[in-house]
């Protein structure tokens, strides 16, 4: 069996060409709606490939003029430098950048239509261009990341445009290094452990670099992420943020990108993933026309009822058993100050092929309540609305994340250390509609000790407890001191010990806005478990109703 699509990509690129058409202010050349930004202009690799694909649109003159349009808007913000101002749709600003997605697709545009150009927008373009690349190859190709990796494949294709060698090997030399910095279990880190979204990131760097040089250094690099990739995906496409150092979770399958179809194994990752996505982007369908691969899927591609993958030595592990599908993490950082590193807090996530993700939903920072396990005063830790530069590691008083983990994938439970408390989670899958979750607190001080289960909202669906109904779940918040035996939401039931509570919303930190704040629409629904000399151990039973 064989993974095509080439005939259906091309067929989307063209029918959605006229919807990005009809995003562009013929005036100013700026595509999109509301506030402008830099990455509106995105939308010119996707109509460069369609303008160049054979079809309604092929080398039609309106739509080169758009490009060309286009383009020019990008000149126009440019600085001295060649920078834009990174700007969002929230109105925020960033500061300066060197866009690297903007930059790299504006390149390939240009090396799609630069011989059907007028001589003054062909020399218009290279000069905004040379500008922009001399600035990233002088400055933005230092330590390994995800966007130096973006940028250092679009400088090795201007170093085909235009000529340069220096570039060329200056990218090659980066990528080089980029396979290097992978771990030997396929995944990209930049702290501790996987950085899950950002893995894609790397993966069509290298992919795309390896479509353009045919430098086949790459493939066994590529061939560890997708494997990685494809044992580490819930079974409806979406990442498993339980694992991954920046993102918490976001529902809807990912559509892989090309640096995933140069193996058998990422092929069948692919086929996987657009299986649950029901469109591919304009821009993902340009990029496989144009550098994918096409070709062989493994022996066998059906999915497994009954499977278990381990990552590295006991640092990880997911479960598929019937319609249920449990990860566990043991990955275990220190808390930084840097925004974009979330604290690894929250180690169990539970996955129902009917209801979707009921438990888990990734990390943040400022909120105690995401954590498994807490010791200590809770409110010593809390985000202040506005404040733009928080402290971001609590005082003395509080431990939210654990110093120690220890994994037992073959139990499904994870000993955790906060401070002088130690503290042990179990899941045990009991039949296709149970699941027992266990937490003991093996060894305390006088530390105030809570379990936290954080479940993922939805809106509109009523949740109630055994002591009574509390509406549909919407933007209204409410708490209750104790749930009564149950509580119930989404589709779903969990028992609950005397004292449990039930709060919502409780809110992450948006490390994406400047001020951190998060919609409603973010907040998970908590339920909190009180521990005490004389009761160590909770049982909660999540049913699938």
């Amino acid at each position: 069996m064989d993974f095509t699509f080439r005939d259906a990509l091309t067929a989307r690129l063209l029918d959605a060409t006229p919807d990005l058409l009809a995003t562009q202010d013929p005036h100013t050349g700026r595509f999109g709606e509301g506030i402008w930004i830099v990455t509106d202009q995105n939308v010119l690799f996707p109509m460069a490939a369609a303008w160049a694909t054979p079809g309604a649109h092929y080398h039609y003159p309106d739509l080169l003029a758009a490009i060309v349009r286009g383009g020019d808007a990008l000149i126009d913000d440019q600085d001295e430098r060649g920078m834009w101002e990174f700007r969002k749709k929230d109105g925020s600003t960033w500061g300066p950048i060197f866009m690297p997605w903007t930059y790299s697709r504006w390149l390939r545009a240009f090396g799609i239509i630069r011989e059907a150009m007028s001589e003054d927008a062909r020399r218009r373009w290279e000069d905004a261009l040379l500008l922009g690349y001399e600035g990233i190859a002088d400055t933005a190709l230092g330590r390994i990341h995800n966007i130096p990796a973006h940028h250092a494949m679009g400088l090795y294709h201007a170093g085909q445009l235009f000529d340069n060698a220096a570039w060329r090997d200056q990218a090659r030399d980066f990528l080089m290094r980029v396979c290097e910095d992978q771990h030997a279990d396929g995944y990209w880190s930049e702290h501790v452990g996987p950085v899950v979204a950002c893995n894609f990131v790397y993966a069509e760097a290298l992919g795309v670099y390896h479509a353009q040089s045919g430098d086949c250094d790459v493939l066994p690099t590529l061939e560890r992420a997708a494997s990685f990739r494809a044992e580490f995906v819930y079974p409806d496409g979406s990442r498993i943020e339980t694992i991954d150092e920046r993102n918490p979770y976001h529902a809807g399958a990912v559509e892989g990108n090309v640096g995933f179809s140069f193996c058998a194994s990422g092929r069948e990752f692919l086929r996987h993933q657009w299986q649950h996505v029901a469109r591919i982007t304009p821009d993902t369908a340009a990029s496989f026309l144009l550098y994918g691969r096409e070709g062989s899927l493994p022996a066998s591609s059906d999915d497994a009822s009954r499977r278990q993958a381990i990552l590295g030595r006991d640092d990880a592990v997911v479960r598929r058993e019937g319609p249920w599908f449990v990860c566990l993490s043991a990955f275990v950082s220190p808390l930084t100050e840097n925004r974009w590193v979330q604290d690894r807090q929250n180690f169990v996530s539970i996955y129902h092929d009917r209801l979707g993700l009921v438990l888990g939903g990734g990390n943040t920072k400022l909120q105690p309540r995401w954590s498994n396990f807490t010791a200590g005063e809770m409110g010593l830790l809390a985000h202040e609305a506005g404040d733009t530069n928080p402290a971001f590691a609590p005082p003395p008083g509080l431990v939210h994340v654990p110093s120690q983990i220890a994994l037992d994938a073959g139990s499904l439970s994870l000993e955790l250390d906060y401070g002088t408390a130690r503290t042990r989670l179990t899941v045990e899958i009991l039949d296709d509609a149970r699941v027992c979750l266990r937490y003991d607190v093996l060894e305390r001080d006088a530390a105030d000790v809570w379990a936290h289960l954080t479940f993922l909202p939805t809106f509109g669906s009523a949740a109630e407890t055994a002591a009574g109904p509390l509406g549909d779940l919407s933007e209204e918040p409410f708490a209750v001191g104790d749930c009564g035996g149950w509580i119930a939401h989404g589709g779903w039931r969990l028992s609950t010990p005397h004292g449990a509570e039930a709060r919502w919303p409780v809110a992450p930190h948006n490390p994406y806005r400047k001020d951190g704040h998060a919609e409603v629409s973010e907040g998970r629904l908590v339920v909190s478990l009180p521990f005490s000399a004389e009761n160590a151990v909770h049982r909660c039973v999540l049913e699938a109703l």
